[in-house]
């Protein structure tokens, strides 16, 4: 797996107690000493390559500060896992869970490491060839519409999430989750919400949703970039609408979603990814799903995506974020950038929703 910081212990992670918990619950574990880097990029839970002699394994946990209610549950993220493994999604196979915040300060699991390819910076994706980068693009729709089409009751996730009245949830909850981020006043913010509430449509159907689907969320086949060996980072994941995933995807195909996983310029980088509109019909297609009401979907993942970039933003300012050297307090790549979005990400909200031919959203 790509972008492993090594050297010394990162934060987050304490090896002399996760030595027995490995040689209890994770197969393949002798009980030897372990040794433990930061796999870089991400900017919520933390994730770790944990290793031992040749063995490795991935493990996550929440972040070290401003960890919201109902936020970064790594029992549902284990759950879900659990639920897609031997299904044609593709996904880690969990291992171990431990709910046990006594071992190394909150709950985790461990799940198989995947080698393959994460198309992260703009330079990734430029060294990919033009059928290479449509390739990928085009498996990324695949795999999402594979997500979607899951039985959540077939796989033992009937009880997951309450589809009904999942939009209305989704516009209070990322709402509230603002307020108690926010470390500025933003009027355009409320605006947004408010434009929102107006304009809440019809379901368009209810599934499994990843929540955080893109393209760096994901492992790519080095042999094949048309391949998706696995779909990672489900912290997110519920039952509700489906075109929540295409909204958001979109927006981090924007010049201001770009910017809060500090990968501005990836999606110019390469003229073989599909564009939004491309993007949008080879779902349609593949999903026989009606896009009629898509602006909505867009203009929620913008708040969405802004209130996250908030709430990195105030970890950051509380000096609980874990840097790219694995230390406590840290720089990370694109931290500033992240905190600069924000009004960005609510402006291109409101943009769209002026925009759209929805009524609500135009205000």
């Amino acid at each position: 797996m790509p972008d492993v910081e090594t050297g010394a212990v990162p934060a987050g992670v304490d090896l002399d107690a996760l030595r027995p918990f490995f040689a209890e619950h994770v197969d393949g574990s002798a009980g030897g000493p372990l040794s433990a880097s930061l796999i870089v990029g991400g900017r919520s839970n933390l994730t770790y390559v944990i290793s031992e002699d040749e063995r490795s394994w991935v493990l996550r946990r929440p972040p070290l500060g401003h960890v919201l209610p109902t936020a970064h549950d790594m029992r549902r993220e284990y759950q879900v896992l659990t639920a897609l493994t031997g299904t044609d999604v593709p996904v880690p196979a969990p291992i171990a869970f431990c709910g046990d915040e006594a071992v190394i300060g909150a709950p985790f699991y461990v799940m198989t490491r995947i080698d393959g390819v994460v198309v992260r910076s703009a330079d990734d994706a430029a060294g990919l060839s033009p059928d290479q980068a449509r390739a990928a693009s085009e498996s990324l729709v695949e795999v999402l519409v594979r997500i979607h089409a899951v039985d959540p009751d077939a796989v033992g996730l009937g009880g997951f999430g309450r589809p009904q009245g999942y939009l209305e949830r989704q516009v209070r909850r990322w709402v509230e989750q603002w307020e108690r981020s926010k470390t500025r006043e933003l009027p355009v913010v409320d605006e947004v919400a408010r434009r929102l509430r107006a304009a809440l449509p019809p379901p368009a159907g209810a599934g499994v949703v990843h929540g955080d689907y893109r393209l760096d969320n994901t492992i790519l086949d080095a042999a094949d970039y048309g391949t998706v060996r696995a779909v990672v980072d489900w912290e997110m994941a519920t039952l509700g609408d489906p075109l929540a995933d295409l909204g958001l995807w979109i927006v981090y195909l924007s010049d201001a979603g770009a910017l809060v996983v500090g990968r501005p310029g990836t999606q110019r980088s390469n003229p073989g990814f599909l564009g939004t509109d491309e993007l949008a019909a080879a779902y349609a297609r593949l999903s026989g799903r009606d896009l009629t009401t898509l602006d909505f979907y867009v203009v929620l993942g913008f708040l969405k995506l802004a209130v996250i970039a908030e709430g990195i933003t105030a970890r950051f300012l509380s000096g609980r974020t874990v840097g790219d050297d694995g230390k406590l307090g840290g720089r990370s790549e694109g931290l500033d950038q992240i905190a600069a979005s924000v009004p960005h990400l609510a402006g291109a909200a409101l943009a769209v929703a002026d925009a759209s031919e929805l009524p609500g959203l135009r205000g």
